[in-house]
Parts: C-alpha cells; structure tokens; sequence
C-alpha cells in the first residue's frame, strides 16, 4: 500500500494526555491555569469518525507496536452521528516518529443507519472526486470501527498552541456487512491533545507541557475503542 510522499515541513506534535481521576471542569480550569493562558478558541461541538483498516489490521498493528510510520484513514463529520451525513471528509493521518501530518478530501453526502454496509460506502468514494491513488487504497480497507466524543477547543494567548479537550467517549462496532451498531462501548476518560508547529518545539513547548498537571501517555482512540471492542484481538 504506497502513499504518496508528504510534506512533513508543516507537520505538528501533538502531546496526549489521558485523564482518570478529575471531574471535567477541574481539567478546563488547570488547562486555563496553564502557563500558555488557553482561552476558548470557538464552540464544543460532537465528532465522528469511521476507521478503516486492512484484512490483517496492519495499521493497528502498526499503531500498537510503536513502529516509526504509521497511518490512519477514516472519514470524519459532525454533530449528528446517524442520518443523513452532509459534509463527510476522508483523512488520512500520517506520522513519522514524534510528528504527523494529514491529507483530507471532501467526499459526497451519505446516510449512516442499519443499511450501512462496506459496498455501500465504496459507492461514495467511486461517487466522489478523488485521487485515484486514494480510490486504489481505499478499495483495500473495510470499516473497523465507528467512534464519537465531545470537543471543546483551546488556544494559546501567542496562538503558538492549540489544546483540545475530549469527553463522552463512545465506540461502536461496524464492519463490512449490515451493521445494527448496538455493539457499543463508552468510556470515563478524557483525553487532553496539546497540539503545535515542529517549529515550535524546544524551550517554550516543554514549559508549556510541564505546566499541564497530567501525566503525558501514548493513547490512540482507534487502538483503544477496537481493543474495547474486540478484546481477543490483544
């Protein structure tokens, strides 16, 4: 399966942090304590997401083992999960070693209800205006997992940082045939993802991490919502 080269000039960190033991407005106001002055950047709003994955799992396995290059493809909208999906976007995330970076294409509108089936959605990303080099990889994955949390947004008063704050964490089982989605798993954690240009890492990034009183931790809601969902497969 061969990408095309990215850019990673333009690439950022981003720094996580997974949180068990403080009610989320003590995580808000700590994160606005925080030595960068976050402030609200604009309104909380519901993501959504599709993962999809290979026969083998090679991009979660790739996920799970640490390896230097990893990659993640899934489409991505908000608000409402079921229904009618207005402005769907396919991502595919990238990361080399500490950094990533990410490619999105519009795709057209689709419905996600109980009809949802893997040929159903091949049907969208033929129907779409994409790369055929996209096309040629998406045709090798099936979906793998649906998932969906709450966002509220963040930014320094330099505007060098961004932080996200992610709650009411939901993942539900899909695949590639008829799917009821009543396999679901919810999950108390909320994951905190200090984000910031390659450029400005060093000094001031480090103080702004250490400012943060959480614990730093490798955390990936695609390995974490499938290992909840298929605990065999660990």
């Amino acid at each position: 399966m061969h990408f095309p080269a990215f850019n990673f000039n333009d690439s950022r960190f981003e720094r996580k942090f997974v949180i068990q033991d403080l009610h989320y407005p003590e995580i808000v106001q700590k994160v606005r304590n925080s030595s960068a002055s976050f402030s609200g950047l604009h309104h909380p709003r519901y993501i959504n997401n599709i993962y999809f994955d290979t026969n083998d799992l090679d991009f979660y396995t790739d996920n799970v083992s640490g390896k230097g290059s990893r990659k993640k493809a899934r489409i991505r909208w908000y608000d409402e999960l079921m229904g009618d999906i207005s402005k769907p976007v396919l991502e595919f995330k990238i990361r080399e070693g500490l950094v990533g970076n990410k490619l999105s294409f519009p795709l057209k509108p689709f419905v996600l209800d109980d009809n949802f089936t893997g040929d159903y959605i091949q049907d969208i990303f033929r129907l779409s205006v994409l790369p055929d080099w996209v096309r040629s990889i998406m045709l090798m994955l099936k979906p793998a997992l649906l998932n969906r949390y709450h966002r509220q947004y963040f930014i320094s008063f330099n505007h060098k940082f961004r932080l996200t704050i992610d709650d009411e964490l939901t993942y539900y089982g899909i695949g590639s045939g008829l799917n009821s989605f009543f396999e679901k798993h919810t999950s108390d954690d909320v994951i905190v993802e200090l984000k910031y240009s390659q450029h400005h890492d060093g000094k001031e990034s480090a103080n702004v991490t250490n400012s943060l009183p959480f614990r730093l931790s490798k955390s990936s809601k695609y390995v974490n919502g499938f290992e909840f969902l298929h605990p065999m497969v660990t």
